[in-house]
């Protein structure tokens, strides 16, 4: 018996961890990684990373996994069924061949991506707001945008599932079961794409006035494992025959070696991956002001019936010039949708005749330049008053759409610099906190700088 229970336990020294057995699998599948880095639970920002052994160059690879071995409906077993009824796999997200590869190989015990799939057994424990009560999202990320967009995720998702795979998996009943393939398990493979996947980039041939459609995403082995900055060390790169990840800055001995998954705002990165760049270390965020904040903020101070109905004239010519997209985005620079902010402004401030003119005449020829300058955190004072006086109202409306309103910022300043409060915050406490404060830091500027003698 003491020999038993000795040759048990030696077995199980001997048994590899999820990690091995995945970096087991690279070698086998013709993945090679440089002696330089090393996948590791410690010393990284979140779950696995890669570290650097040593110091590594600018261009230097960092690993190169070949097409063979990344996942996708054209690599699992079940590829030719995915291809021959791929027209009634069509969906809004484009997404349903590859999870359904992913729910097939994910519960097969016989998957070839065993290994790999084996390092997620909970894709919950990725913590996107998905995941999250619907009380949760609104007590912390009100005003954000990411409630809205997970409650459309959500949507999406449930009538993707009930309209498209549910009828196709009953349809399959010996490679796919409505009992273990279900709708949650279907969310969760949702997150893992949100979270992991890869598209490749369109060739400069395929772009063209969209005719092509865009790439489906798919799963890279490896590539996965590195987290994201904004101030990244590494990209990947599309060859024929592999992907590579390459060095694109110096990394030094035992410093994390960070890829991007591009450039992404604070809010897009907890609503996709399920984590923030700590406030101010992210030189992509952005805050929205949704357009109707600027038709609510044209609305204040209409007196006659005469004038509400030209604004209405103006703005619905508006909604039709830009197809009614959803908002303005300013980051810590100014407007990147300055064509669109302008040309909203100038036909909300015509007069009768100039607005008359302006519609017989079908619009303008725009000097894109002078408007990015114009829409500028350095530009915007300059503006006409009248332009100053929507978008600072626009602002403050969107600031109002909070939890905690304008006052809001001060408190989030404050807790943002107490290190000890802040350590204190569960995660995503602490995210939502980055989201919000990010946003509202950018809205409180423009704010600041649209404020006219009339505002004070």
């Amino acid at each position: 018996m003491a020999t038993e229970a000795k040759r048990s336990k030696v077995d199980d020294d001997l048994e590899l961890s999820p990690l091995q057995n995945f970096l087991q699998w690279c070698h086998q599948v013709g993945l090679k990684l440089s002696n330089k880095v090393y996948v590791s639970k410690e010393g990284t920002v979140a779950q696995y990373g890669m570290l650097a052994k040593d110091s590594i160059e600018e261009g230097e690879v960092l690993f190169t996994i070949p097409r063979s071995a990344l996942l996708h409906q054209g690599t699992t077993r079940v590829s030719a069924l995915l291809e021959k009824e791929k027209s009634s796999l069509e969906s809004s997200s484009g997404w349903v061949p590859l999870l359904l590869a992913l729910l097939y190989e994910y519960t097969s015990s016989q998957s070839p991506w065993k290994p790999y799939l084996s390092l997620c057994t909970d894709f919950k424990t990725l913590d996107l707001p998905m995941f999250w009560s619907k009380e949760e999202r609104d007590r912390l990320l009100r005003g954000t945008g990411i409630p809205e967009a997970v409650d459309t995720d959500l949507a999406n998702i449930q009538r993707e599932y009930t309209d498209v795979v549910l009828p196709f998996i009953t349809r399959h009943p010996d490679l796919w079961n409505p009992d273990t393939h279900t709708l949650d398990l279907y969310t969760q493979m949702v997150a893992f794409v949100m979270a992991y996947s890869f598209q490749e980039p369109q060739g400069e041939e395929d772009g063209e006035e969209g005719e092509k459609p865009i790439n489906p995403p798919m799963m890279v082995p490896m590539a996965d494992m590195l987290n994201h900055m904004s101030n990244h060390s590494a990209n990947l790169e599309f060859t024929p025959d592999s992907l590579k990840m390459v060095c694109v800055r110096p990394i030094r001995k035992g410093e994390e070696v960070f890829n991007t998954y591009g450039q992404m705002a604070n809010w897009q990165l907890l609503h996709m991956y399920g984590f923030t760049e700590p406030y101010p270390s992210n030189s992509n965020d952005t805050a929205d002001i949704p357009i109707t904040n600027l038709y609510k903020a044209a609305t204040q101070g209409i007196q006659s019936d005469l004038d509400r109905q030209l604004l209405e004239e103006r703005w619905e010519m508006l909604c039709q010039m830009t197809q009614e997209k959803g908002a303005f985005v300013f980051d810590k620079q100014g407007c990147l949708t300055d064509t669109e902010l302008h040309t909203y402004l100038r036909v909300l401030c015509m007069s009768k005749e100039e607005f008359s003119e302006f519609r017989e005449n079908e619009g303008w020829e725009e000097d894109d330049e002078e408007i990015s300058l114009a829409f500028s955190m350095e530009g915007l004072p300059g503006l006409k008053a009248s332009w100053k006086q929507l978008i600072h109202e626009a602002a403050c409306q969107t600031m109002r759409s909070y939890r905690d309103g304008e006052e809001g910022v001060d408190s989030d300043q404050v807790l943002t610099a107490d290190k000890v409060a802040l350590a204190a915050l569960s995660s995503r406490q602490q995210n939502a906190l980055h989201v919000r404060y990010g946003q509202k830091s950018i809205l409180h500027r423009l704010m600041e700088l649209t404020r006219s003698s009339f505002q004070l």
